[in-house]
């Protein structure tokens, strides 16, 4: 199984790249994003997933530019109605912005999705729901401590700054947000997920 490829790219018609290594050049789709900056006669390394077709015939290959494109096809792919071509497509419009489209999929942000990603609002949905337990609470976050003045040490509160700490957020921007939901529910007991979705929306 091909994992990586370095090598030259020979040509790119804006959706493929054809990277000629050890003498073998390799079709490589990849986004429309990605084949901008893979530009003939210059080098290349792609992150590689494979793909063999259900019943036989070619294997396709897709490329990605960071390891983290590469993750982010693999859970797009698991979305349901999600083939390879429109995962790429779908990681195509997210690589605007990486960082704000794992912020939008775990605030259940289906209108930020449509708005600043170009996703029709049933694609956007399909996304939020298929994405949420997998981009919704980063990964490492168990491994985040964070203690401030204000915030109880554990609980809900707690965690979810904790949330807010993994996402890349400063913890006095995070703490701000979270003050702010707590004067809004006014007493009101919230989950961590309520507290991260409306957090986020003040940041």
């Amino acid at each position: 199984m091909i994992a990586t490829l370095r090598g030259t790219v020979l040509e790119t018609d804006g959706v493929r790249v054809i990277v000629e290594a050890g003498g073998v050049g390799y079709e490589v789709l990849v986004t429309a994003h990605s084949a901008s900056h893979l530009a003939p006669g210059a080098d290349a390394f792609l992150h590689v997933v494979e793909s063999a077709a259900l019943y036989g015939g070619t294997t396709t290959l897709y490329g990605f530019r960071s390891r983290e494109e590469k993750d982010l096809f693999g859970a797009l792919r698991e979305v349901p109605g999600m083939g390879g071509k429109k995962a790429l497509e779908a990681l195509d419009k997210a690589s605007r912005s990486l960082p704000e489209f794992r912020r939008a999929v775990a605030a259940n942000d289906a209108a930020a999705l449509s708005k600043v990603f170009g996703f029709s609002r049933k694609t956007a949905e399909k996304l939020v729901a298929g994405l949420k337990d997998v981009l919704g609470v980063p990964a490492g976050m168990a491994a985040v401590s964070v203690s401030l003045p204000g915030l109880p040490e554990s609980g809900p509160s707690a965690r979810a700054m904790e949330a807010l700490a993994a996402l890349g957020y400063k913890p006095a921007e995070a703490r701000e947000a979270l003050d702010g939901v707590r004067r809004d529910l006014a007493g009101r007991e919230a989950a961590v997920e309520e507290l991260v979705r409306q957090a986020l929306r003040r940041l």
